[in-house]
């Protein structure tokens, strides 16, 4: 969507107020789903309502993308998502897209994790796209797959050997679809290993009964929801037997998501989660995470950086909930360093008034941790689902997110939200002061709804030489036929 002076006013946001508040970027984002190059390849597909009615399918709405950089073939990027999402969880299936021009022009292909994909699984739908991609360019993709007509699920991955233009090596890493299962895996991710070709890890939390199958959204109220890890040392041709990697013996303590991160110059892995234990309440949640020195044959137990005190996320003016990232922390690695970042919503900046972005920081492998600090430069708003990401060649740290500092009192009618990306040196604080608009602002009301307008847990975002890349979901306002789009942004440092 081009940011012009017409595209401004129509939301009700002066265009001085955006100028005077970013520095420039070379162009406007490309978009990489809504063109006819790239048309939906689900949108006559029957499949996946709820059998119990209810359910609505928002055909053409993109959400919750995902990217990854081709570190053996330059210039080649994948990206996946969502598409065409329920408003009750999961979509009709994933989508890759691929560039190989550094993201000028893209191209799309179904993953083959949903009845609707050809070739698919038989779940009849899927969602949590993930994607990671190894030192030869081998591609990593995974879902988490499940049925709306009964309690069937799994985690699910495929491999990518020619830049995200086919898919192969469709592999289920587990399963749970015995009759009256009371087990649903939930928010997985893939890391590949950037030292050991051919290796990746799948990790992801499994919600024990009861949970709120199909999209086991009801976190503290699952008995237990453990830690598994999978992984693979041949390309993705098999996958380990899953083992918990995180356990509990009491009740009502779960983990979630799951992300690996490792240290290119150790081979240390470091999984970073949010651990659920009672008292629940705004500080239920912590952000943790365990560690593996040997390739994750053996971790430390979970140790707890920051309470993630989140209250969630609303339209200021009408309390209108959004769904958002508020319970996923997000990490990241300097691989020069080795020094991790881990960035995540909190009300602690406002009094517990409303979710914020945090960062803390380690210099030391997780031993010790930074106070946390705010990231977001504009206060007296909601900032959400933020991505995290650390240029070596630069020595800066990113962290884009959403806010709406263009919301003007007594506007009930639209919801004006921006995509910002902020910049650190590594070296100090971190300590955010260089910011630019990515995009927006566009109304978050044509959002679809899933228990709030939705355009994902988190957003992508990613490092190409001395830029970086953010890789997100905006909606298309008032759009009722294609209510979102992924768009990809290269950063134009200030000169």
């Amino acid at each position: 969507m081009r940011r012009n002076k017409a595209t401004v006013r129509l939301i009700g946001i002066p265009l001085a107020t955006v100028l005077a508040t970013s520095t420039a970027w070379a162009a406007d984002p490309i978009r990489v789903t809504g063109v006819p190059q790239n048309p939906n390849p689900f949108a006559s597909c029957p499949i996946g309502a709820s059998p119990q009615g209810g359910s609505t399918n928002y055909v053409n709405a993109e959400v919750e993308p995902w990217l990854a950089v081709n570190p053996h073939t330059a210039g080649n990027l994948i990206g996946v998502w969502q598409q065409d999402r329920w408003s009750d969880g999961g979509a009709h299936g994933l989508v890759a897209g691929f560039s190989f021009d550094g993201g000028s022009t893209w191209g799309t292909t179904p993953l083959p994790f949903s009845a609707c994909a050809p070739g698919g699984l038989p779940y009849e739908r899927a969602t949590d796209p993930w994607v990671s991609i190894g030192p030869d360019g081998t591609a990593y993709a995974v879902s988490v797959s499940f049925n709306a007509s009964n309690n069937n699920n799994a985690v699910a991955a495929a491999v990518s050997t020619t830049g995200g233009r086919t898919w192969n090596n469709l592999k289920v890493i587990i399963a749970n679809d015995e009759p009256g299962a009371q087990f649903f895996n939930d928010k997985e991710s893939v890391t590949a290993d950037p030292i050991h070709a051919g290796t990746a890890y799948a990790v992801w939390d499994r919600l024990e009964s009861p949970n709120a199958n199909p999209y086991a959204d009801m976190h503290t109220q699952a008995y237990r929801g453990p830690t598994f890890i999978s992984k693979t040392v041949n390309g993705g041709q098999t996958w380990s037997p899953p083992k918990i990697i995180v356990n509990f013996v009491a009740s009502r303590r779960q983990t979630i998501g799951n992300q690996i991160v490792v240290d290119p110059r150790t081979g240390t892995l470091y999984n970073f989660f949010d651990l659920i234990q009672p008292p629940f309440g705004v500080s239920a949640g912590k952000v943790a995470f365990i560690k593996s020195t040997d390739q994750g044959a053996s971790w430390t137990q979970p140790q707890i950086i920051a309470d993630l005190r989140t209250v969630g996320v609303t339209d200021p003016n009408t309390g209108e909930p959004l769904r958002t990232g508020d319970i996923i922390p997000e990490p990241a690695i300097d691989p020069s360093t080795g020094y991790l970042y881990v960035v995540w919503q909190d009300s602690r900046f406002s009094g517990g008034q409303f979710d914020e972005i945090a960062i803390s920081k380690s210099t030391d492998g997780g031993s010790s941790w930074s106070t946390p600090s705010r990231v977001n430069t504009m206060t007296g708003r909601a900032a959400f689902n933020p991505s995290i990401r650390v240029n070596a060649v630069t020595a800066k740290v990113a962290v884009t997110y959403y806010d709406f500092r263009g919301l003007e009192a007594g506007n009930t009618t639209s919801l004006p939200t921006s995509i910002w990306l902020t910049t650190s040196p590594t070296a100090g604080g971190p300590s955010f002061v260089s910011e630019q608009l990515v995009s927006g602002p566009f109304n978050m009301r044509t959002a679809p709804m899933s228990r709030g307008f939705f355009v994902g847990d988190y957003q992508g975002l990613e490092v190409q030489d001395t830029k970086f890349l953010p890789f997100f979901v905006q909606t298309n306002s008032g759009n009722t036929t294609n209510r979102t789009d992924v768009f990809f942004a290269r950063e134009t440092p200030a000169q």
